[in-house]
């Protein structure tokens, strides 16, 4: 068994699991992020990115002081150099517990989720809650140029940097493609997702850009390493001035993920949530 298969030898995903009845932190399954970024040669104590990975939960409910359920839509931010990231499966049974949870403020559930998941994160996770009709949830667009009604013929669906090509042009632009597939690394469904690419460097290649992003399409990997992924091989093989990677999945089981990666400097554009999400 290989480092990486051991960091999800106990986890929830993939088996039957009780719905939870009571307020339970231990249901968090955290996975260390060094198994899965080393065999693309990085180091945790030497990241050549910043970023974080942006959850929203869509199912999010709890009781009041009173006994009311109340709901809301939350966001949270977890820093890309935490030694953990946090399992969806078990993110999700987490916030199950919350639904017949008496809290006496919407403060204090904040309070209690910004606590569990920095205990499980290793790091502070920040935390803001929305309500369901609240306008920072409305779907926008992404910036920059679509690459999709681009004319390809495909032939590789597991990661191929080799296929990457840039001119000798310096430019600064932002690209976009809404046709990112991975697979869950344990049960092989579907993540479906956009991806945003932003930076200064020699043009980038336009048809052979989206085959790359395409040759994603039968790769298994969590959305937060997929990013990280994209970015190592652009920088490998592009060698841009900045980079910015952002990823948008869709939303599965009332869980959306957006990781980004940057290189220092470079952040995301803010409050962005597409209309898959």
């Amino acid at each position: 068994m290989s480092e990486r298969d051991k960091t999800l030898e106990h986890a929830p995903l993939g088996r039957e699991s009780a719905y939870p009845e009571h307020y339970d932190a231990g249901l968090l399954f955290p996975i260390p992020r060094q198994a899965n970024r080393a065999p693309l040669g990085l180091d945790d104590a030497a990241l050549p990115f910043e970023g974080e990975d942006e959850w929203h939960a869509f199912e999010l409910s709890w009781l009041d002081a009173k006994g009311k359920p109340i709901v809301a839509v939350a966001r949270f931010r977890l820093p890309a150099d935490s030694p953990s990231l946090i399992e969806s499966k078990s993110w999700k049974l987490y916030l199950n517990s919350f639904n017949q949870t008496r809290f006496d403020s919407r403060e204090a559930v904040i309070d209690t989720l910004e606590r569990d998941l920095a205990q499980a994160a290793g790091a502070p996770v920040a935390v803001a809650l929305f309500g369901v009709e609240d306008d920072a949830l409305m779907a926008r667009a992404l910036p920059g140029e679509c690459l999709d009604d681009l004319d390809v013929s495909i032939e590789h669906y597991t990661p191929t940097p080799e296929l990457l090509e840039v001119g000798e042009e310096v430019v600064e632009e932002t690209l976009h493609s809404h046709l990112l597939k991975s697979n869950c690394p344990v049960t092989g469904q579907p993540d479906w997702g956009s991806v945003l690419i932003r930076y200064r460097g020699p043009r980038l290649e336009r048809e052979a850009l989206l085959k790359y992003l395409i040759s994603y399409r039968q790769h298994q990997d969590f959305h937060e390493h997929c990013v990280e992924h994209l970015f190592v091989d652009l920088m490998a093989r592009a060698r841009p001035e900045r980079l910015l990677v952002m990823a948008r999945y869709v939303r599965r089981g009332g869980l959306d993920i957006s990781p980004w990666r940057g290189t220092p400097g470079e952040r995301p554009p803010t409050p962005l949530r597409l209309a898959r999400q």
